[in-house]
């Protein structure tokens, strides 16, 4: 016992036609003039569905069959496209689309057919034939079997198989010859019908890409005027799809302003067969504006021997809303960039003006020459040498020289080169590749790429060994280095300021510092005094570090006597600033008074014979001498702040900070025009 298994739950039963009369009428019924209606129904039959209804319905009703299926081939593909059975004088056709397998296919007939291309006809298969033993045959107690190819020009597009368990014999040979014409023309409305799914499946796609990008497609004889839209088209411009466009309706949809431009290049594309593309806008009924990116090839028109513009229109209204928006949003991040770099700018005046002599503090005529210098300097990309006793305060004279450059932004790189080993201090100014020498566990950036954009600091330069000598100087003239232990050049942009209290020329002379690396060092040389050369800026830097040491304390210290001002000008400071900086922080922490006393024993230096005359009161105190120093300046300058030969240039300054100071400190410069 068998059990037959369904075609699926997809099936779409397509018709239920009744008989009208019993078996033997149908035998006889199949004539010339029904197969010839029957195929003249067919050929006009373009909907694949309704075809395989016809054709389905015509074999049965008239050929005696009780089953029958259409199997088509598409490539390599063999698929079950119907199925029609006949039950109490009713057949009803279903729409299966499987693959073809058994078990309810007599397999062994439709292999023979689609490998040979040849028909089949099994008058009884009750008696002994090659397909008497197929297992549906057997199973299904199958009487008689017709399976026809259906052939388009020497092409298999499917079979028609047909089959009866009840009589044998009952494809008669006028039968088989009427249902070969039948199968003959069905071949070719199937390939017919086929194709036509295939283009309309094509057109669907077009149409839905089309629409999602918003591309219409068109054509125009220029020559008869004809034009042809495609569906997207006709939706953009708002335009019944049954409605024929015409360059008058196209004129009139477009923006008052790209009339001419649309209208020129009407005129001009019908005068001469060129490729072009447009942009325009098109204003629709509801007074909404479109923005249209047009463009068109000519191709020759061989029905008309003239020329067919072939083109698409592209609707690029909300590509412009999102690139204008864009914009808008750029614009707006460039104000707030702007409006937050003026508030850099004010943040940085500020800052300067509370810390014009923070860092570097004294109106000496030797620190103003200095820091005169230091202004000129610090816009330039100049290489700078700075020499000085130690303790002078050369690296406060590179950060302002960097501060007021066009580097201010990017890194400060220092490095003290005489705190580094020798045997480190080429991987500590230019990096090392990993395994480069033992430790190097992992790749490492040096100080200069550290510093690309930047500054590097290189204190104590007369410290680098040789052989780091020679990589410096490789810096200098190519601004490129390698790693220890690379194969490849880096590149980096650093400006370069060294630092020396080493008599640079007593090196050269001793071998030790070579003398090209030296003159690649000293662009610009800039020496700062000794502290003993500026001995007027001692009461300030006194004051200075009292009021920093004595904060940092948490005492109340008001000033030194006399006696101990005289003495610490007297002194001749070998150690320099860093020196009296000590001093002071010692004082501090010792100091249980409001004024501060200096124990002798702590200056053990050289000491001059006398204060000098320049020495400033013990009253004296920080703004009096900033004052003071300014209304020098000033009275140098006559009046004159901004500028190169300004007040400001001389102090080293911007010149929007010392007009801040003026103000703060209540000066008026007016009265120094004529000094």
């Amino acid at each position: 016992m068998t059990t037959e298994i369904p075609w699926g739950e997809s099936e779409f039963v397509l018709s239920r036609i009744r008989h009208g009369t019993d078996r033997s009428a149908s035998e006889e019924g199949l004539d010339l003039a029904t197969v010839l209606k029957a195929s003249h129904t067919i050929s006009s039959e373009i909907l694949i569905d309704k075809l395989v209804e016809t054709l389905m319905m015509t074999a049965l009703q008239h050929a005696g069959a009780e089953r029958g299926l259409l199997i088509v081939r598409r490539g390599e593909e063999t698929r079950v496209e119907a199925e029609a059975t006949t039950q109490r004088n009713t057949v009803t056709v279903r729409l299966v689309g499987t693959a073809a397998a058994a078990p309810n296919l007599p397999d062994t007939v439709l292999n023979y057919v689609l490998r040979t291309h040849e028909a089949v006809i099994v008058d009884d298969a009750m008696a002994e034939s090659p397909f008497s033993a197929d297992t549906y045959v057997v199973e299904h107690h199958v009487r008689s079997a017709l399976c026809l190819p259906l052939m388009k020009q020497a092409s298999l597009v499917g079979v028609l198989y047909l089959d009866n368990t009840v009589a044998s014999h009952v494809f008669t040979p006028s039968r088989i010859a009427l249902l070969k014409l039948l199968a003959s023309q069905a071949a070719v409305s199937l390939d017919n019908a086929r194709l036509y799914a295939d283009l309309r499946e094509a057109q669907a796609y077009l149409a839905e890409a089309q629409r999602l990008s918003a591309t219409g497609s068109f054509g125009w004889k220029p020559a008869c005027g004809e034009i042809v839209w495609s569906e997207e088209t006709h939706r953009i411009f708002a335009l019944d799809p049954a409605t024929k466009p015409t360059i008058e309706f196209l004129l009139s949809r477009v923006h008052p302003e790209d009339q001419d431009s649309v209208q020129d290049l009407i005129e001009r594309a019908r005068r001469e067969a060129q490729n072009w593309d447009l942009d325009y806008r098109i204003v629709m009924p509801e007074g909404a504006v479109k923005h249209l990116h047009v463009v068109a090839h000519a191709v020759d028109d061989e029905s008309t021997r003239g020329i067919e513009y072939v083109g698409a229109v592209m609707d690029v209204t909300a590509a412009r809303e999102s690139r204008q928006a864009l914009e808008r949003a750029c614009e707006e991040i460039e104000e707030l960039k702007d409006r937050l770099q003026r508030e850099n700018i004010v943040l940085r005046e500020e800052i300067d003006n509370t810390s014009m002599f923070e860092e570097i503090v004294g109106s000496s005529p030797a620190l103003r020459t200095v820091l005169s210098h230091v202004s000129k300097v610090a816009p330039m990309d100049s290489t700078v040498l700075i020499t000085g006793e130690t303790g002078t305060g050369k690296e406060l004279i590179a950060r302002a020289i960097h501060k007021r450059s066009k580097r201010s932004s990017r890194a400060f790189v220092s490095v003290n080169c005489a705190a580094i080993p020798p045997s480190l201090i080429a991987s500590e100014l230019f990096g090392h590749e990993k395994g480069a020498f033992t430790g190097a566990v992992q790749r490492r950036q040096g100080r200069f790429e550290l510093a690309d954009g930047g500054t590097i600091f290189l204190d104590e330069v007369g410290e680098l060994p040789t052989e780091t000598q020679i990589m410096l100087l490789r810096v200098l003239q190519e601004r490129e280095f390698e790693r220890v232990g690379g194969t490849g050049p880096i590149r980096v942009d650093v400006r370069i300021i060294a630092a020396t209290n080493q008599n640079m020329e007593a090196a050269i002379a001793d071998g030790s510092f070579r003398a090209d690396l030296f003159y690649r060092l000293n662009v610009f040389p800039l020496g700062v005094p000794a502290l003993r050369e500026r001995r007027s800026d001692i009461p300030v830097l006194v004051e200075y570090f009292i009021h920093r040491y004595a904060k940092r304390a948490g005492k109340r210290i008001r000033g030194i006597n006399k006696v101990m001002s005289n003495l610490l000008q007297s002194y001749d400071w070998p150690g320099n600033i860093r020196e009296l900086q000590n001093v002071i922080e010692r004082a501090v922490i010792i100091s249980d008074s409001d004024s501060l006393s200096i124990d002798e024993r702590w200056l053990s230096g050289r000491r001059s014979p006398a204060p000098p005359t320049v020495a400033a009161s013990p009253t004296s105190t920080l703004a009096t001498h900033e004052k003071d120093a300014i209304e020098a300046a000033l009275r140098e300058s006559k009046s004159r702040v901004a500028g190169p030969f300004g007040a400001a240039a001389r102090l080293g300054v911007p010149s929007s900070t010392l007009e801040s100071k003026i103000k703060a400190l209540k000066i008026d410069k007016q009265q120094f025009k004529s000094a």
